[in-house]
């Protein structure tokens, strides 16, 4: 693979799963089985599919002088991840997200942000500083608002393409939704960023359109096992899923976001990007865990192969 520059601005957070035969009502306690300790946070997580999927990666983050701040950089050393821009601070805990899974593989999932509020827009702005017109900066919501729009801003200035994911979801002011290149929500997100609840009866093409309205260039809506929708100024396409085994969806998000910001970031149009997104995200579907689940470069390499369809050049 031609080795593209990524830069994942973002966070990380350790996870705690375990594993229901269903979800509890409000109020009622049920038993589960499966606990673990997992490495997690969106940012981590896509850093770390770019980085199998054969992306040269930075990850600028902020974690906590503690054990599971230890765990995060003995994985991101072992997965080949930059980690000069991951500082360390000692008054606030690693972030930590606690994950339920029910027995049809959806899950729940909780966090609390620890170190990872604390980024700040300045020490975004400063990491980014020696990115090169070939990055792309990908960045999601599980750090402030604040810094999150300085690494879409500094990656504007740097002509780099970015992609927000905007997740967990959040009313964004249109001046932070100017400065993306692609959106990628799945359909609740997308209808908070439009001013609706999660669960308001909205077609994807209407909300798309709303987004770009506001001054997103693309958007892409994740659609779960539909596939993804890629609207841009002059057309809707809807881009089907794999068929897979569903084991555990938690990583599939970022195993697209990983997916779509690596085939870009080699040249890919957006269409083909988005094709090759929804493979790296199907895959992550088949396996427990996030972590696990995310795909390598060989391994997707290796489904085409199954498929008898011929896979992005740069891949092999």
């Amino acid at each position: 693979m031609r080795g593209q520059r990524i830069a994942v601005v973002g966070s990380y957070a350790t996870g705690l799963t375990m594993r229901v035969n269903r979800f509890p009502s409000p109020g009622e306690t049920l038993l589960a089985k499966g606990y673990r300790v997992d490495f997690g946070g969106k940012g981590s997580n896509q850093a770390v599919a770019c980085a199998r999927l054969g992306a040269k990666v930075s990850f600028i983050a902020k974690i906590g002088r503690d054990n599971f701040g230890q765990m995060a950089l003995s994985l991101h050393r072992r997965e080949n991840v930059n980690i000069d821009s991951v500082i360390q601070i000692p008054d606030q805990p690693t972030g930590v997200g606690f994950i339920v899974v029910d027995a049809d593989g959806n899950n729940c999932i909780t966090i609390d942000p620890g170190a990872n509020d604390r980024l700040t827009g300045e020490e975004v702005s400063q990491a980014l500083n020696t990115l090169t017109r070939e990055a792309v900066v990908l960045t999601q919501l599980e750090i402030p608002v604040e810094a999150a729009g300085a690494a879409l801003m500094r990656g504007r200035e740097k002509q780099a393409l970015t992609i927000l994911n905007p997740a967990p979801a959040r009313i964004l002011p249109d001046s932070v939704l100017q400065m993306v290149d692609v959106l990628t929500p799945n359909q609740g997100e997308a209808k908070v960023l439009v001013g609706q609840s999660p669960d308001a009866a909205m077609e994807p093409e209407t909300i798309a359109r709303e987004l770009l309205r506001r001054g997103v260039k693309q958007v892409v809506i994740t659609l779960g096992d539909r596939g993804a929708l890629i609207a841009t100024a002059n057309a809707c396409l809807h881009i089907p899923a794999i068929q897979v085994s569903a084991e555990d969806t938690t990583g599939a998000g970022d195993s697209f976001n990983a997916g779509l910001a690596v085939a870009l970031s080699c040249g890919e149009s957006l269409d083909d990007a988005v094709r090759f997104a929804v493979v790296t995200g199907g895959l992550a579907v088949t396996r427990e865990g996030v972590v696990p689940s995310l795909p390598t470069g060989q391994e997707v390499l290796q489904f085409y192969r199954q498929q008898g369809q011929p896979p992005p050049g740069w891949l092999s």
